[in-house]
């Protein structure tokens, strides 16, 4: 091996988890934060005698972080909705933001079912609806049709842990309706499982963008 190829495979190696000059690395890293943010609020909601407040504000701060991420995966200065690609960074953020609404009313006290239902439960639905249309996009792309099996594509594996989180983000937002006659969710316990699930996931698929970052741009 020359001094040449050892230095080279030197680079490809430390490049792998390291490379803060590729957006498509803060993507992932930014991901991976606003996830580890949502699973650890979403397991502290399971305790009662966890702290509201707090986690509260760490579902808010991790929805920042998602829109951060979103936001460097869109192209505000191109319009291409014929791109699968595009549409579903596009509707990704737009799903973002709506997760910023609704954890941010969610930080707030005081409001009745009708109140928590119109303005914490129907932005997070919105938003989760949004995130499982930009990740069955995203699916399709790697695919190149809507359904395939390739384990051995770290790309397809980024792709289907996304799918796989944001259905059980939606399954979340279902069971979190306030029922009117008890002023509590359909299930506690599954929309706090859900939101754990599917934020693992999006866990998993932004550690795996890191490496990734490392052979794209």
């Amino acid at each position: 091996m020359t001094a040449t190829t050892a230095r080279s495979d030197a680079t490809r190696t430390d490049g792998v988890w390291w490379r803060p000059d590729r957006v498509s690395w803060w993507m992932g890293l930014l991901f991976a934060i606003g996830s580890a943010c949502f699973a650890l609020a979403a397991i502290a909601s399971q305790w009662a005698s966890a702290p509201r407040p707090a986690i509260g504000v760490t579902f808010f701060v991790g929805s920042i972080f998602f829109t951060a991420a979103a936001y460097l995966q869109w192209r505000p200065a191109s319009w291409e909705p014929r791109r699968i690609d595009w549409l579903a960074s596009t509707i990704q953020l737009a799903g973002t933001l709506f997760f910023n609404v609704s954890t941010f009313e969610g930080m707030k006290r005081g409001f009745d079912a009708h109140q928590t239902n119109l303005r914490v439960w129907t932005p997070d639905v919105f938003g989760s609806i949004c995130f499982l249309v930009s990740s069955e996009l995203a699916y399709a792309e790697v695919c190149h049709r809507w359904v395939c099996l390739r384990l051995r594509s770290l790309s397809w594996r980024i792709a289907a842990l996304n799918l796989v989180g944001s259905i059980a983000f939606g399954v979340s937002a279902v069971t979190s309706l306030i029922e009117p006659s008890t002023q509590e969710p359909v299930s506690a316990v599954i929309a706090n499982a859900g939101t754990a699930i599917g934020a693992l996931c999006f866990l998993a698929g932004g550690v795996m963008l890191l490496p990734e970052a490392a052979h794209g741009g």
